[in-house]
């Protein structure tokens, strides 16, 4: 790969997801606004496109499944191409489906991000693409005021090893467990040669999780991203962080989240005049 196509970044934006918690409201939620109008869900500047905006220049790849034709209509000026995910099985999942876009583009640094994190700033990208001189593959991460029942961080270092669940590290000894400092973000920069060396891996690893479906419980297979993060450490690859205020990377999944990334929005508007630009 020369030099020039090996430093070009291409991003994979997950905007399949429904909103389950978004009382109210049954559209796509990355198309929720950001300046908010009559209403909380009424209003202009979808979060989507704050996300594409903020990305770094270069090839732009759409996941997307629920409401699938609202969000192609919201982004059909921006030259992105569309993936469709048939079905909603993880964040693994969402990439596997982005697997042609990668084999088939010959960007070298990949961001892969979710469609509802509008906050992340074009520096804190950046920052992910900048680390991967030195390591195969980088998440984003913040360290919150409660840990709570996050996916937390384990480090060797200033690398990471793997992204341990709360059921996990709630049963780890106090001082193993006040070791964990960072949180992940679910946003990564990673080479697309490791990205590709580690797909196949990565779709024989499906999880068995129990979900609820209408009054129903079924079991269903989901692939879980996070688990590149262990396959690349235990085979010796460099995993770096990059760590982010907890407030830049809140997602939109619920309409208290909504109401303060709306609220900070304004706010980063009012700061820093003609950076926004609502559409």
């Amino acid at each position: 790969m020369n030099d020039r196509v090996e430093t070009v970044t291409a991003s994979i934006v997950f905007a399949a997801g429904k909103g389950s918690r978004m009382v109210g409201f049954s559209g796509n939620k990355t198309l929720l606004p950001l300046v908010a109008g009559d209403s909380l869900y009424d209003g202009s500047r979808p979060i989507l496109l704050e996300v594409l905006d903020n990305l770094p220049p270069g090839p732009k790849g759409l996941v997307v499944s629920h409401c699938a034709e609202d969000v192609k209509h919201a982004t059909s000026h921006l030259g992105v191409q569309y993936i469709f995910q048939p079905e909603t099985n993880g964040t693994g999942g969402a990439l596997l489906v982005s697997r042609e876009l990668i084999e088939t583009d010959p960007s070298g640094r990949w961001i892969i991000t979710m469609g509802d994190v509008p906050l992340i700033l074009p520096s804190t990208y950046e920052k992910l693409i900048g680390k991967l001189d030195e390591c195969e593959m980088v998440l984003l991460g913040f360290e919150p005021e409660d840990k709570a029942q996050y996916g937390m961080i384990e480090m060797q270092g200033e690398h990471a090893l793997r992204i341990v669940e709360w059921k996990y590290w709630s049963e780890w000894p106090a001082e193993q467990r006040e070791l964990l400092r960072f949180c992940n973000a679910g946003v990564y920069a990673a080479r697309r040669d490791a990205l590709l060396r580690y797909l196949d891996r990565l779709a024989s690893r499906p999880h068995k999780v129990r979900k609820q479906r209408g009054e129903t419980w079924v079991t269903i297979e989901e692939y879980f991203l996070t688990d590149l993060i262990e396959m690349m450490s235990t085979d010796g690859l460099p995993i770096g962080l990059v760590v982010s205020d907890a407030d830049e990377v809140v997602g939109v999944d619920t309409p208290d989240a909504l109401r303060f990334v709306q609220e900070r929005y304004a706010l980063r508007s009012l700061t820093a005049p003609g950076e926004a630009s609502p559409q």
